[in-house]
């Protein structure tokens, strides 16, 4: 398979837009379609939805990645993600969809399915196989910065979940290391420098203090040399400094997206597309002069 050229943006001319669709029951920030009584109508509406406010990339996920969610095996993912992926890809034929897997059997056959793009969690440190699937389909891959471990969430039922005691020796030095470490293991499975873009993991295995503090710096994870996608929308950073509930960080999640965006993120992954959209626009006008 040969990648074309609609897999990949213009790196540069403007801030581009993901639309996150969790096809999860528990999603933190409560949009899960699988609370739907039909999860694949959901989907594919929302997938119309996004477009027409403007997505760029439909980011499709079986799992929750919030902190202690509950993990699902390859089969429920697989029976999840793959439908959605297809039948968004078969209303929306010019979509680019992206498949926020760490699985490389829930990969093949997304990608298979209409997906253009892989996006790890794990940065290609869950399954060694998941970087020779991107390579053959000739697929982009994002790899995302992730020190998950059980036990260092703290949950609040208002707030969701934060993680604490998280002990890094050199914040950015250190998530600067490991994705250069996942790069490596994309390289050696044959995925090219043209199809990696970095995610430095906001949200996941950092404090809130952690998450400030990379969201201020996202410039030194820019100067590695990827295309970078930043991520904050509605997580638990915005919710435990503005004390405010997942379905209230709209107004946080725009000074963050606006923020990365001065930072250097060429890609957002975001909920609220709408709104998002013309944050990127507005904030685009103003550092991409």
């Amino acid at each position: 398979m040969h990648t074309t050229p609609s897999n990949l943006p213009p790196w540069g001319s403007r801030t581009f837009i993901m639309g996150i669709i969790n096809v999860t029951p528990d999603s933190f920030s409560g949009d899960g379609v699988l609370q739907s009584d039909d999860a694949l109508q959901a989907a594919v509406a929302q997938a119309g939805r996004f477009l027409n406010e403007g997505a760029d990339i439909l980011d499709v996920g079986g799992e929750s990645t919030r902190p202690g969610a509950e993990p699902v095996d390859a089969a429920q993912e697989l029976a999840r993600v793959v439908p959605v992926v297809g039948a968004i890809h078969e209303a929306y034929p010019d979509a680019l969809i992206s498949v926020d897997t760490y699985r490389s059997v829930v990969a093949h056959q997304a990608l298979a399915a209409g997906a253009s793009w892989v996006n790890d969690v794990w940065g290609l440190r869950a399954d060694p196989d998941l970087a020779t699937v991107a390579a053959a389909h000739g697929a982009p891959v994002i790899l995302m910065h992730n020190r998950l471990k059980p036990g260092s969430a703290e949950l609040q039922a208002r707030l969701g979940g934060r993680y604490v005691g998280v002990e890094y020796d050199d914040l950015i030095g250190d998530i600067c290391r490991e994705l250069m470490e996942s790069v490596a293991l994309a390289h050696k499975a044959g995925v090219p420098d043209a199809h990696i873009i970095l995610d430095p993991g906001i949200g996941f295995g950092k404090t809130v203090l952690q998450n400030l503090e990379l969201l201020d710096r996202l410039d030194e994870i820019k100067a590695l040399g990827y295309p970078l996608l930043a991520g904050p929308s509605r997580k638990s950073f915005i919710g435990y400094t503005l004390d405010l509930p997942p379905n209230q960080r709209v107004e946080g999640t725009a000074a963050a997206v606006a923020l990365s965006i001065d930072r250097g993120a060429d890609i957002v992954r975001v909920h609220d597309v709408g709104v998002m959209v013309r944050v990127a626009k507005m904030t685009d006008a103003i550092v991409r002069r």
